[in-house]
């Protein structure tokens, strides 16, 4: 399976390190969005596309991308590292997902998790989640990554305290 991970990680390398993770389990290769190429992502089985949270949204590099590319068919993937927890009723990666199903995309599920984060206010304490991703987010991480490999439907999975657990959904 041809799998390709288009990633905006700007920070901390927090997004990147679960990128990296999925891909090893995916045999994935990790782009940002300034080094992905449409007609490889088009010939790809999977694409998945992730990022640190900015102010409640996803990086706009990365929304940006994906709002240019050309309308698609396929597997997609979204994901996600912020600071403060995923909302259940709104989570952080609804909106790509939003995106790239218009575009024709079938989007297999989504990933989130906790990570280090240092915007104005928690920069005065040294940041948030310093010790994020961990082991167990990394492991969260690559289990989300088996179950699309195995093309087990939609997979939906937030990772925020050491808990959380793979389940059937959407994003």
């Amino acid at each position: 399976m041809k799998t390709v991970i288009v990633c905006a990680s700007v920070s901390h390398g927090n997004t990147r390190r679960v990128a990296d993770s999925m891909a090893q389990v995916l045999g994935a290769k990790v782009v940002s969005p300034e080094e992905a190429d449409p007609a490889e992502l088009a010939g790809a089985d999977l694409v998945g596309f992730g990022s640190g949270v900015f102010y409640g949204r996803l990086h706009p590099r990365l929304t940006d991308f994906v709002k240019a590319l050309p309308a698609g068919q396929g597997r997609a993937f979204v994901f996600a590292t912020s600071g403060l927890p995923d909302l259940p009723v709104a989570p952080y990666t609804r909106p790509l997902a939003k995106v790239l199903e218009g575009k024709g995309y079938e989007v297999d599920g989504s990933f989130s998790c906790r990570a280090l984060d240092t915007w104005a206010p928690f920069r005065l304490v040294g940041g948030i989640n310093k010790q994020r991703p961990n082991a167990e987010d990394v492991a969260a991480a690559r289990a989300f990554a088996e179950g699309l490999r195995a093309g087990r439907g939609p997979v939906s999975l937030t990772h925020a305290d050491g808990k959380g657990g793979i389940g059937v959904g959407g994003c």
